[in-house]
């Protein structure tokens, strides 16, 4: 079996908002063996969703939608559904009840003009919206389209995914006979081609049914392995053929396996350790300190971060030395190992991180260059002494973008020390 997706909605063609259905649909629909092979997003206009729809089918064994089922004059889902399908309308009584039931428990009654909420197009499944109004529906669309499916589904993402896990997933998980593995390995402090270069040879013998992906993203590259196959067992275990073979080659690269963040590994690893963490950031404005403590359980080992943006504060709160400053500048290696004691003693914790680099578009120069940045760590060992770490790096990208960056590369700096990794 085959799907495709096709996202209604004129705002996602004008950018005003991200399609994030699609990828929740796809990895729901990969976990149970059906591979996506497209993705279409769609004008709310009847012709084109007709259109669309009529040619999804030609081609996918289940084409499933989102968006246009609203009670407004620009949802037209349904309508195009029933003009491709040439079927009418019919109220599902268990839509109609639940429906009922949603008002009811918030002290309204159903207003007449939102009946239609629980109208399908004839010969539908009915999915139930265990957070909503609008009802979902599953059609078998008869021989001119191979007895394809349509789904149907709203396109408030909290409403699709009630309808996906408790409904159209474990209906389909039924119909499918392939069984698919998608494992995430993590990656950080290696470019896109250079990571390609040295899976080379791992690419050219992949077992069948097996890909390798490279996913670059602003900060990092993740690769996807991901099988297909039809026995469970030979899928696993060629997916984590390739996957050891990857760590064996690049794990020095690897932070995660499987869709764990780098925070999330750093959290861990203080945790598992014992050790606390506190921050000192200039360029990076907070964001190091930010992601630290977007992890559940974080005040377990996150102490304190100082954002030391001008010089004067870089002195003040950390001890910095003027003289450091104006030998080296703001924006080096000493002054980066500086400000990261200066935190460690201040904070009274393990380990400490510094930032401190010009993120643009202004404030460059021949030396130091927009994108460049000076990472310290700190960190104290059982004998009392402290191990010092320093690194510069140069970045490039947009004011925001180098931050993201920036940020990655300080996680990256206390991930090698706390890992002994040598990348």
């Amino acid at each position: 079996m085959i799907a495709e997706i096709v996202s209604i909605g004129d705002e996602l063609l004008k950018g005003g908002k991200v399609n994030t259905n699609a990828a929740f649909i796809a990895a729901g629909l990969g976990g149970i063996g059906i591979p996506v092979n497209r993705i279409v997003a769609c004008a709310d206009d009847e012709n084109a969703i007709v259109d669309v729809f009529s040619e999804s089918l030609s081609r996918a064994d289940i084409v499933l939608v989102t968006g246009g089922l609203g009670p407004t004059r620009d949802d037209r889902t349904k309508k195009a559904a029933m003009r491709l399908l040439g079927r009418g309308l019919e109220e599902n009584h268990e839509a109609y009840a639940r429906l009922v039931s949603w008002f009811t428990s918030r002290g309204r009654s159903l207003p007449e003009n939102l009946r239609d909420q629980a109208s399908v197009v004839e010969g539908s499944i009915f999915v139930p919206n265990p957070v909503g109004t609008a009802a979902g529906m599953m059609l078998r669309c008869g021989e001119r389209y191979g007895n394809s499916f349509l789904v149907l589904m709203p396109g408030v993402p909290l409403e699709m995914q009630g309808m996906m896990r408790e409904t159209v997933l474990p209906y389909f998980a039924s119909e499918s006979t392939s069984f698919m593995r998608h494992t995430p390995v993590k990656t950080v402090g290696i470019g896109e081609s250079l990571l390609a270069d040295l899976l080379v040879d791992i690419e050219d013998n992949l077992p069948e049914g097996t890909t390798l992906a490279y996913l670059p993203h602003t900060a990092g590259v993740e690769l996807m392995v991901s099988t297909t196959g039809t026995t469970e067992e030979i899928v696993e275990h060629n997916n984590r053929r390739v996957v050891d073979a990857v760590i064996a080659r690049a794990g020095r690269f690897i932070y995660a396996i499987g869709e764990t963040t780098l925070e999330e590994t750093i959290g861990g690893l203080l945790a598992e350790k014992g050790l606390t963490i506190a921050t000192a950031e200039s360029c990076t404005g907070g964001l190091v300190a930010s992601r630290l403590t977007d992890i559940s359980g974080s005040s377990a080992y996150f102490l304190q971060g100082l954002v030391t943006y001008s010089n004067e504060s870089k002195t003040a709160l950390l001890g910095v030395s003027p003289s450091i400053i104006e030998r080296y500048g703001a924006v080096s290696e000493p002054v980066a190992e500086a400000m990261a004691l200066g935190c460690l003693s201040g904070s009274g914790s393990d380990i400490a991180v510094s930032t401190t680099g010009i993120a643009g578009p202004s404030g460059g120069s021949a030396e130091k260059p927009v994108g460049t940045l000076c990472v310290g760590v700190a960190r104290k060992m059982p004998d009392g002494g402290v191990v010092k770490r320093t690194h510069t790096y140069r970045m490039y990208g947009t004011r925001l973008q180098c931050k993201q960056r920036f940020g990655e590369a300080a996680l990256r700096e206390v991930w090698k020390s706390l890992t002994g990794a040598d990348t």
